[in-house]
């Protein structure tokens, strides 16, 4: 089978940890990397393997004509770059959240239908061991139906008005940074219907949400997401029932995860230690879906990216209602 061949959009630090998960990976590669500053794109490309670079996005799809494109650049140029891809028929893994707002996503993923292109939001925790190792003891019942589930995210993002947590230029906040993760390993792991959810946050002075609070009612389970760019939140994610409890450390990187039981007592505790770099999983994945000829994958749907869009939807209209928390954040 031939090699799989990556193009890189945008020569992001996260771009780095990309390159090393696909030099692990047996017959693919990353063949070129493009910014909108050509020196960037050629000093990211001698740090990581030699590949050939690009300073124009346009330029490295029409030349090298990749497999799959990755695009790592923030949120704001998502959409941008997306379209830029499925108009020349190559399959797109973005970074997440792939998208600003429900009508960027409903754009590309008509555009991705009508065209039967590949594109996946770059969702890497959904793939990890633990996280899947949770969902498995929650389908087989281990701890009973779960009757709560808490997630915290937070930390505090650096100061400045101009880097990519706090501008929203750049789409900057806490819902595209951290929100994005909570919901959507939340919804993967309890895999019920949505029936209600409620939505508050708290605005910075440099105009993005520095927290984000949201209730989900489940058809079994009530949810609740906590995250913060303000804050120092203890990281992790508990699911409770009447058997016992899961508890799941650090949940968008977590190497671990433990179960107890009613009793409170640990029976069982999973330690990954296959894992060398976690975004290998989702870079298999898109392999996978490209090579088989399908549009999505059914690890990370478009159903739930479009999900979480409207969700930042609802979150962005809490500002526009008046109806969030009137606290400022420094910039």
């Amino acid at each position: 089978m031939s090699i799989f061949r990556f193009g890189i959009l945008g020569a992001a630090k996260i771009a780095v940890k990309f390159c090393q998960a696909v030099s692990l990976i047996a017959g693919c590669e990353v063949c070129a990397v493009a910014s909108k500053s050509k020196e960037r794109a050629e000093r990211f490309a001698a740090e990581n393997g030699g590949v050939r670079a690009y300073g124009s996005y346009e330029e490295l799809l029409d030349t090298e004509k990749p497999d799959c494109a990755y695009i790592a650049v923030t949120p704001n140029d998502h959409c941008r770059l997306a379209m830029l891809c499925i108009q020349r028929g190559i399959p797109v893994l973005c970074e997440k959240a792939m998208f600003q707002n429900s009508r960027e996503a409903e754009q590309v993923f008509a555009a991705a239908a009508a065209r039967s292109v590949f594109v996946m939001e770059a969702m890497w925790s959904r793939f990890l061991p633990a996280v899947k190792k949770v969902r498995a003891w929650v389908e087989e019942g281990r701890i009973g139906i779960p009757e709560i589930s808490r997630i915290s995210i937070g930390f505090i993002a650096p100061e400045g008005d101009e880097n990519r947590y706090r501008n929203p230029r750049l789409g900057g906040g806490a819902a595209k940074d951290i929100t994005v993760y909570a919901y959507e390993i939340t919804t993967w792991i309890l895999n019920q219907d949505i029936r209600n959810i409620s939505v508050s946050a708290a605005w910075g002075e440099s105009g993005v949400d520095m927290n984000n609070h949201i209730s989900i009612e489940f058809a079994h389970t009530l949810a609740d997401l906590a995250t913060s760019f303000a804050a120092n939140l203890e990281s992790q994610m508990v699911l409770y029932g009447g058997k016992g409890k899961i508890v799941l450390p650090a949940p968008h990187h977590s190497t671990e995860c433990f179960l107890y039981d009613e009793r409170g007592e640990l029976t069982e505790h999973f330690t990954d230690r296959e894992t060398a770099n976690g975004f290998t999983y989702e870079i298999e994945e898109a392999i996978s879906c490209v090579r088989e000829g399908r549009q999505e994958s059914a690890v990370v749907p478009w159903k739930d990216t479009l999900a979480c869009a409207k969700l930042f939807d609802r979150i962005e209209a809490t500002k526009i209602a008046g109806g969030s928390m009137e606290r400022q954040f420094p910039g």
